[in-house]
């Protein structure tokens, strides 16, 4: 298994019952693939650098997760299509 770090934004306008089903939806996805969460950070509302989507604040949250690297294909992939999503990133460190 491969170690990840995955960051991904949220539009600012959801509620918190909102954001934890959001979150609660990546993290079943890891869990269900055969993943592991080995941290999880909810950083909140923070500004952007620059305007996305019409949007200047979003919410943050931060994953750490050990993982194959077919998780992370479908992880990205579900992020694509997600709405809430403003932006993410999944980066694989080093060991």
């Amino acid at each position: 298994m491969r170690r990840y770090e995955v960051v991904f934004i949220l539009r600012p306008d959801l509620d918190e019952e909102k954001n934890t089903a959001v979150i609660d939806k990546f993290s079943d996805l890891i869990v269900n693939q055969g993943g592991e969460i080995t941290k999880l950070d909810r950083w909140g509302k923070r500004r952007l650098a620059y305007e996305v989507k019409d949007y200047r604040e979003g919410f943050y949250v931060v994953l750490h997760i050990n993982a194959e690297s077919k998780v992370s294909s479908e992880l990205d992939r579900v992020f694509k299509i997600t709405d809430e999503v403003l932006r993410h990133i999944i980066i694989r460190e080093e060991e």
